[in-house]
């Protein structure tokens, strides 16, 4: 699977209406705060037109895609971490995902009631974000208070953890999310572990309701926002994005070629989850199927058989690459292998995207 995605923000600015137009669902989006309760979850293909052009070389009978969860999380409202509003078990759901996509009503509506009954993200990115913040703060108090009650004198890595987590609760006593603490990458992968919500990474969604207004003044001022916390904007129209996903195909493509030659919400998404998530796709090619991997970028070639099986990293003796633009390039095995274009490597090769794997191992 590619990554865990959870969509966030308050109640009744269009998460609902997003999750149905990624997943092709049929959730239930009324105008009143709260129309979820339970998290909707689906899981959608990653779309990627190399898979479907190396099993066609192939002639592989079956293609796997890899995938991405999508979470619809009930919205969340002021002093939800004290548990306001269902809030613990909002922000519960919340630390199960990689990376969290941040809905912001980006448009003026009359018909559409607005929980604060006024249009203003940056108060409704403040809402949340403080809310993120305050319970991350619990948890890191907790943590510091535990630790400091058994760590031992002379164990140097202890001293570390509670070192870092004693910055963290200083950042965000600052009022600062954890993904902007400037630290080292073993610190950050430490931090990582903790699983606090502020070090997820995040993505802005700028729910607008047309794609001519996408430089409006409402998104102009998530920009700094995003600046400022190392996110990004992506602006999408969800209701028009949830009605076109229901079509066929043929109009499917006819109606997103007039929304400005845009590249779907999905695509947008899943680009950028990619990125932020620093993660790859690499193949494994065959006549009985053709299979796409998500790995992090840095996996080595015996990390990569522990995703595929973990026979395959236990038992690693080296590993055939090809790149995919040479098996499309020379149509196949064969032809590349003709072409001198195959590479053996051993456990370390760092594997890139697009590599086509195939490992010889032991049992």
């Amino acid at each position: 699977m590619g990554f865990k995605c959870g969509i966030i923000g308050l109640p009744n600015i269009g998460k609902s209406t997003l999750f149905n137009a990624l997943t092709k669902a049929n959730v239930a989006t009324e105008n009143f705060p709260f129309c979820t309760i339970e998290p909707n979850i689906g899981m959608v293909t990653v779309p990627d037109k190399r898979l479907d052009q190396l099993a066609h070389i192939a002639q592989s009978k079956k293609i796997i895609s890899t995938t991405i969860q999508f979470i619809d999380i009930a919205g969340i409202i002021k002093h939800a971490s004290k548990g306001h509003g269902l809030g613990n078990q909002f922000l519960n759901e919340i630390r199960k995902v990689d990376a969290i996509a941040h809905v912001v009503r980006c448009f003026e509506d009359k018909n559409i009631i607005h929980v604060n009954n006024e249009i203003n993200p940056i108060d409704d990115i403040d809402i949340i974000n403080s809310e993120l913040i305050l319970a991350d703060l619990e948890i890191c108090e907790r943590k510091i208070g535990r630790m400091k009650k058994k760590i031992h004198i002379n164990n140097i890595e202890e001293k570390k953890i509670l070192s870092i987590l004693i910055k963290c609760l200083t950042h965000l006593e600052s009022g600062y999310m954890l993904r902007n603490l400037l630290i080292n990458h073993n610190d950050y992968n430490i931090i990582k572990n903790m699983n606090f919500l502020t070090s997820k990474p995040n993505m802005y969604i700028a729910n607008i309701n047309e794609y001519k207004n996408i430089n409006n003044h409402y998104i102009n001022k998530i920009d700094k926002i995003a600046q400022r916390d190392k996110s990004i904007v992506i602006p999408i129209n969800a209701a028009a994005e949830e009605y076109i996903i229901q079509l066929n195909q043929n109009k499917y493509k006819k109606y997103i070629n007039e929304l400005e030659n845009r590249e779907s919400g999905l695509n947008l998404m899943i680009t950028h989850g990619y990125n932020l998530l620093n993660l790859k796709t690499f193949f494994t090619v065959g006549n009985l199927e053709t299979h796409a991997w998500t790995f992090t970028n840095g996996t080595t070639a015996s990390e990569a058989g522990g995703i595929i099986h973990t026979d395959l990293k236990k038992g690693f003796i080296k590993a055939q690459v090809i790149s995919c633009n040479d098996y499309i390039t020379y149509r196949g095995e064969h032809g590349v292998k003709e072409a001198g274009k195959i590479r053996v490597v051993g456990k370390n090769y760092q594997i890139k995207d697009g590599d086509i794997i195939k490992i010889l191992y032991k049992i």
